[in-house]
């Protein structure tokens, strides 16, 4: 499975952004997918998460009630709405596919993901 990551940028805070992450190769195999971020000096985090089945989502604590995930299975691609955003949220974003157990630490466990995007940068600016 092969992961592209797109939409980040500059934006103001307060303003809105788009990530999308394509998914191509053995997509047929279902997989979960989560979004991290990580931010210089830091350590990678989950953002949001959402099952195979679309049916259930995760989010963390900072981000909850400003950003959305959502998947289009036709396009076999996964988004992140990203509102009100802060410059606190400055960091790098990763897509990343697997089937961890849906448990708070197994979701936020970057190693229960088998296949990540590149990467995309997403700037606030106050």
């Amino acid at each position: 499975v092969q992961l592209q990551a797109s939409g980040g940028g500059l934006v103001q805070a307060g303003g809105s952004l788009r990530l999308s992450c394509a998914a191509s190769g053995r997509t047929g195999s279902s997989y979960s997918m989560g979004w991290f971020r990580q931010a210089p000096g830091k350590g990678r985090e989950i953002v949001a998460y959402i099952t195979s089945s679309g049916r259930a989502t995760y989010y963390a604590d900072s981000v909850k009630g400003r950003f959305t995930i959502s998947t289009d299975n036709v396009k076999n691609t996964v988004y992140l709405q990203m509102n009100s955003l802060k410059p606190e949220d400055t960091a790098v974003y990763y897509c990343a596919a697997g089937n961890p157990a849906y448990t708070y630490y197994d979701v936020g466990t970057p190693r229960n993901y088998a296949y990540w995007g590149q990467g995309t940068q997403v700037t606030v600016s106050s």
